[in-house]
């Protein structure tokens, strides 16, 4: 199981078993993983311009992120810019490693066959003393590898309930005084992650993460999983009415506003659970089983 190169036995036991709503941490020693991809592997690829430059993000708190410009000439990421950022504090994102390195694309192919989500995997570097992205929640579970140094993960209690998708995202609900009330109370949880731990990081725990050691600079990994929920199943179950030729038929003009559209929203309402009672289930189940193991822009 690939989980197993993300976490220990027990880790990957609870994960499977429970999927975790409060933050874990655990011991994940040197997994296969961690001779494969290491902090050395993932400078390669910010010194080297490795990464398309849409796959980017340069950040310092509490700026927001840098344009594509300050490190790219003629469109391309420019390693020598990425490097002079990187000296001047700036966390480095590098996004979909999947679709880069061919030992992660295996392991997010691996992690997917086993839950059934798909996920992807963005790596960060944070220089000494440094810190990116603040205070946010994010809308899938993150496990969080830490392949070097070590780096402080202040962790509040979901602010709104069971964010997914665009609904209840961080940046679309957020309020000025968030933060403030926060530090006002401090983390409910706090962790200083180092290099052979990871972290269970379930959606919408606020988390504000950054490196205290001057000296020490810090990469991880963060496995995004995107959970599958009742509304996907919804919508893999209406997906087949477009079969149909009554859901395909046109609607005029006329017959979007007024008396006019409360009746076709009648009918399409009675039409669509008609069309639901009539599936056949074990039809639907195979299909929803496939696309759990092969869809991978899908988000929670």
């Amino acid at each position: 199981m690939s989980l197993r190169l993300l976490l220990p036995e027990d880790g990957v036991a609870e994960l499977m078993r429970s999927w975790p709503d409060e933050p874990r941490v655990f011991e994940r020693g040197k997994a296969a993983l961690d001779e494969t991809v290491t902090a050395e592997t993932i400078r390669g690829y910010v010194y080297r311009g490795c990464v398309p430059a849409d796959e980017i993000a340069v950040v310092k708190a509490p700026s927001p992120s840098l344009s594509q410009k300050a490190y790219t000439t003629d469109g391309r990421t420019d390693r020598a810019k990425l490097a002079r950022l990187y000296e001047g504090g700036y966390t480095i994102r590098l996004g979909n490693l999947q679709r880069v390195i061919p030992a992660l694309a295996q392991v997010s192919q691996d992690v997917q066959a086993e839950t059934g989500y798909s996920n992807y995997v963005h790596a960060f570097l944070t220089p000494p003393g440094n810190q990116g992205l603040r205070h946010h929640w994010d809308q899938q579970m993150a496990v969080i590898v830490q392949i070097a140094g070590t780096k402080r993960w202040q962790l509040w209690r979901p602010p709104v309930e069971a964010p997914m998708r665009e609904y209840n995202e961080s940046w679309r609900v957020w309020q000025e005084d968030f933060i403030p009330r926060w530090e006002e109370s401090g983390p409910d949880v706090q962790v200083d992650l180092k290099a052979g731990q990871s972290l269970l990081l379930p959606r919408g725990w606020v988390h504000n993460p950054h490196v205290l050691d001057s000296d020490e600079h810090s990469i991880h990994l963060t496995f995004a999983i995107r959970e599958r929920t009742p509304l996907w199943l919804a919508e893999k179950l209406v997906a087949s009415a477009i079969d149909n030729p009554d859901f395909r038929r046109i609607l005029r003009p006329g017959q979007l506003g007024g008396d006019g559209l409360d009746q076709q929203l009648v009918q399409a309402r009675d039409a669509l659970i008609q069309h639901l009672q009539g599936l056949d289930l074990s039809d639907v189940a195979a299909g929803v089983r496939k696309a759990a193991l092969t869809e991978l822009e899908y988000s929670t």
